[in-house]
């Protein structure tokens, strides 16, 4: 049973929030960022950027040190105020059709090491350390780990009660996504929502891999260090996002490579036969629409592949993942790409139009060939992190994303 803590957050103050809150710094091109930096005093940006003020890089311990002063600023300046409760922070996103509805907690590194907290994802482990070492210098984290529980219609209605009121936050950003946030500290509404997650077998981690695995890596480290330990520190926590699995969004990463690894169209062609029926369309775009088919584009044609099934063996839930199939069909063998995550000759895309974004940078002479694949889906998520695999690299884009600064969790607490 995963453990679901309240936690008394550090927010902005609901007049400057919509100014304060920041997509992931990944996200900006450097221009937008540029612009936040300029025009806005109060974006969280500017904590993440310290260097900024003295129009200097910085890197290393050095930004770490002078991101935790930019924070303390943003406390004596009153643009953060600390929650006198312990609280679940309910926050609903909105954007056209799509709305989610989860509550931001702290979530265990116990959990996390026993299985309880379940991964897809591989990570890095020099990334893991950077963001650990990060993480001790600064003690605080301001954007949660993404997580899926199985839906709960019990947890469903605390929720939409709690909902009735008035919210803290409600307010809408330039990317015309609704974000709106009611703070919950009454002691019976906490006392159920734990009750309900103490009948849960699992959760999932959706996004924040690497998060996760540095606030464990971090959550030893301090053990360690501190001859007092209590297991009540807030550092043997970490805060995450927690919604249905029926409000998580996937979308697909399709593949491009720069080359035939030394084929010709026509050898390229022979060798796929021996795992797939191929089609020509021609000009028309093409689109799978099913399990274990894939489109291709190649030399200004559209192609659909449909996996032979009796020349390739399902072993696992991994086997039978549409990315693992590409990989152990084509990537790998075909045109010898071995690394992933690393290999310059591929490159990954996703988003709206991406099938025609994909044509268009081939088109251009940037890549040789693209493949497309339909979302994987939650179900497989699980199947996976359930038998303790890990996905290929970008398997998945998903939404929510999550933005920074509405909610920061204290390191330095104690829950």
């Amino acid at each position: 049973m995963p453990k679901v803590k309240p936690f008394k957050a550090i927010r902005p103050t609901p007049d400057k929030v919509a100014f304060v809150s920041s997509r992931s710094y990944e996200e900006y091109s450097k221009k937008e960022l540029e612009a936040k930096l300029n025009y806005n005093p109060f974006s969280f940006l500017h904590i993440i950027n310290p260097g900024f003020k003295y129009d200097k890089r910085v890197s290393g311990n050095e930004r770490f040190r002078l991101v935790r002063n930019r924070y303390m600023e943003f406390l004596e300046d009153r643009i953060f105020l600390k929650d006198s409760e312990p609280s679940f922070y309910i926050y609903r996103v909105e954007k056209d059709s799509y709305c989610c509805t989860g509550f931001f907690c702290a979530t265990s590194v116990t959990d996390y090491e026993n299985g309880i907290i379940k991964r897809h994802e591989a990570t890095i482990a020099r990334r893991e350390k950077l963001f650990a070492d990060y993480l001790e210098i600064v003690r605080f984290e301001a954007e949660p780990v993404l997580m899926a529980y199985k839906d709960n219609a019990a947890v469903a209605d605390i929720l939409a009660e709690a909902t009735k009121n008035t919210p803290t936050y409600e307010f809408t950003t330039p990317d015309r996504i609704k974000h709106t946030l009611w703070v919950v500290s009454d002691s019976k509404t906490l006392k159920k929502i734990q009750e309900e997650f103490n009948s849960t077998d699992s959760l999932y981690i959706a996004d924040g891999h690497h998060r996760s695995a540095s606030s464990c890596l971090l959550g030893r480290t301090l053990k360690d260090k501190n001859p007092e330990h209590t297991g009540n520190e807030a550092y043997n926590y970490f805060m995450s996002y927690l919604i249905p699995e029926s409000d998580i969004r996937i979308f697909e990463f399709n593949r491009m490579v720069k080359d035939l690894n030394g084929l010709s169209k026509k050898e390229f062609l022979i060798r796929l036969d021996e795992k797939f029926r191929i089609k020509s369309y021609g000009d028309e775009l093409y689109k799978p629409s099913k399990k274990h088919h894939f489109s291709m584009y190649l030399d200004g044609e559209f192609y659909s592949l449909y996996l032979r099934r009796k020349a390739y063996e399902f072993s696992d839930a991994l086997s039978k993942l549409d990315t693992q199939i590409l990989y152990k069909t084509i990537l790998e063998p075909i045109l010898g790409i071995q690394d992933l995550r690393n290999d310059k000759r591929i490159q990954y895309g996703y988003g709206k139009h991406n099938a025609l974004k994909m044509k268009d940078v081939i088109d251009q002479g940037n890549f040789k060939v693209g493949f497309g694949l339909i979302p994987v889906n939650i179900e497989e998520i699980k199947a996976i992190a359930d038998e303790g695999l890990v996905m290929p690299p970008k398997s998945t884009y998903i939404e929510p994303k999550l933005r920074s600064g509405l909610t920061v969790f204290d390191l330095s607490d104690t829950l």
